[in-house]
């Protein structure tokens, strides 16, 4: 995909039967969480089984966690996920949306690095979970002739259960190839003037449209057990961070922002405080305009379309709440692929200057 490599040939000096190599470049390699490839039955249970049984999302003893999952939880699940996804499919491709955002997002990138690099350069995605698998994406980059990679998970905030997973998967297909290429990851960008300018525009223009001002930003991030923080993992702190930078080039007082988490799964405590919650205790207290933000996510998708736009949408309005606004990801406007272009650069510097 996006590469239009030169045919290979037999290295210079090589006796005739060497086999044929392909020209060097660089493969950029963006990363997302992943998508079903239908929301019926069986394609939702085979992604939710893949993604439920990452040890990086859910850590449980596997003689403990696997038939939970195997009898009980992907025997109903599919169902109800399916019906989610079936509210915001894009009918029209055959895709879920974050499909359709990512691989704009991905033409968008590769012209900007056309425009930089011209053909040095190999720009394509994966997804973590379900297809197009980061294996498969890797081979055909190898295959096409980069001998260096730069990963780039699409999250600005670094958890184990996103970055972290979606960099094991990028180390593994590595380990499979015969000529393994160089290899580099970008840090999480979470607090890159770039993208938090970006995030500030996309509230500006909301609010610039919005009739009735909203009362309070609700910045709602994807949860994690609590117990992740305690052991180590800085995405609550970056998260808190995020909305800090968010709130400083806004100009705005603490009381006009505040930072949520979404997505709770399971018995044990979450981040806190849980947006569905909080946003039902915001109505209580008089605020009957907010608007909600997902930092945490590069591109819209069941979480933000179905969970904020619906289920925390409902949870505002049956606690009082009269204006509700959601901001939509930064998905593939041009203050985001900017954002993540001046990165990339950065990432490529010794590589490609």
């Amino acid at each position: 995909m996006l590469d239009a490599s030169p045919t290979a040939t037999c290295p210079a000096h090589a006796p005739a039967d060497h086999p044929a190599v392909k020209p060097e470049k660089v493969g950029i390699l963006l990363a997302n969480l992943g998508t079903p490839d239908h929301y019926s039955y069986w394609p939702m249970r085979r992604y939710l089984g893949e993604f439920l049984s990452d040890k990086r999302v859910i850590d449980y003893p596997a003689w403990k966690w696997q038939p939970l999952l195997q009898l009980i939880i992907l025997t109903k699940r599919p169902f109800a996920s399916g019906a989610a996804y079936k509210s915001i499919w894009n009918h029209d491709k055959g895709e879920s949306p974050l499909m359709t955002i990512t691989k704009d997002q991905t033409h968008e990138m590769a012209q900007a690095m056309e425009a930089i690099y011209g053909d040095q350069v190999m720009v394509d995605f994966c997804m973590r979970y379900g297809n197009p698998s980061t294996k498969s994406k890797v081979d055909e980059m190898v295959a096409a002739g980069c001998r260096k990679i730069l990963f780039v998970p699409l999250y600005p905030q670094y958890a184990g259960a996103t970055s972290g997973t979606a960099n094991d998967e990028f180390f593994r297909a590595l380990m499979e190839q015969t000529w393994q290429p160089a290899a580099r990851t970008i840090e999480p960008y979470f607090d890159q003037p770039e993208y938090i300018d970006a995030l500030a525009k996309s509230v500006e223009e909301a609010y610039a449209k919005a009739e009735k001002k909203p009362d309070i930003l609700v910045c709602s991030y994807h949860g994690m057990p609590k117990r992740y923080l305690m052991q180590g993992d800085p995405y609550h702190c970056q998260c808190q961070k995020t909305t800090r930078l968010l709130r400083e080039r806004l100009g705005w007082g603490e009381s006009q922002i505040t930072t949520t988490f979404q997505s709770v799964f399971g018995p044990e405590e979450w981040l806190r405080p849980y947006t569905v919650e909080h946003v039902a205790e915001l109505a209580k207290q008089g605020k009957k305009r907010i608007a909600v933000i997902a930092p945490a996510f590069s591109a819209d998708c069941i979480e933000t379309l179905e969970e904020i736009n619906e289920e925390i949408f409902e949870s505002f309005e049956h606690a009082g709440g009269e204006d509700f606004t959601y901001i939509p990801c930064l998905n593939e406007s041009a203050g985001h692929i900017s954002a993540l272009s001046k990165m990339i650069q950065n990432n490529l510097k010794g590589w490609l200057d």
